[in-house]
């Protein structure tokens, strides 16, 4: 990795733990027999991409996950369910965001939703002194705030330009493959977060 000047990291997975299990099971016990080949990591079936690029909105969403399940599970059921997956940012990880910002200019996308959004910006603020966690970064880019979604390079490209980045002095970081290849599609340098890796690990030789 030659000349960073810029780092944009993705969020769930990287910054923030996940547990789709957690999603997977309360969906199960509601009746959605195949939701984990639904929502593949990079890979989302249909109305969960219209989700995240902002084509639904938060009752459309609901009504398909219940659509899902075959029966009306409730609204409040539905969104525990949906929010199941979010677990909290670990401290060391965002003790290493701060120490980032002192060499690099920082940034994130993230596929997400509003209903995760509002979700995660509680656990942070609740962990973190009722701080936000977008003053982290110089700019946040949510794919349902943009109307883009990763790994669509066009996506990347917009982020790019938002930002007014040159995309060889940009390092994308995620834990999806197909995300990652897409950032290097756009033209900037991209790092796999592979399983039973952390982001400590490249943060540190990002620091060296």
């Amino acid at each position: 990795m030659q000349q960073i000047q810029n780092i944009i990291f993705d969020l769930g997975g990287v910054l923030l733990n996940l547990d789709m299990q957690k999603t997977e099971t309360a969906f199960t016990e509601m009746g959605v027999k195949n939701f984990k080949d639904l929502f593949a990591l990079g890979h989302a079936a249909s109305f969960f991409r219209e989700y995240e690029v902002g084509s639904i909105n938060d009752d459309e969403f609901i009504t398909a996950l219940q659509n899902l399940a075959g029966i009306r599970a409730e609204r409040a059921a539905v969104i525990a369910g949906w929010n199941a997956m979010l677990r909290d940012f670990p401290a060391e990880r965002i003790e290493l965001l701060i120490r980032l910002k002192k060499n690099y200019r920082i940034f994130l996308f993230s596929n997400t939703n509003a209903i995760h959004l509002t979700a995660f910006q509680k656990t942070y603020s609740d962990a973190f002194g009722g701080n936000l966690l977008d003053t982290l970064f110089e700019k946040t880019w949510y794919s349902h705030n943009i109307n883009r979604r990763k790994p669509d390079v066009k996506a990347f490209e917009y982020v790019l330009q938002d930002a007014q980045l040159l995309p060889h002095e940009t390092l994308f970081i995620d834990d999806a493959l197909v995300n990652v290849e897409g950032a290097r599609a756009a033209g900037m340098q991209g790092y796999h977060l592979e399983p039973g890796k952390t982001v400590l690990e490249i943060g540190e030789k990002l620091l060296s």
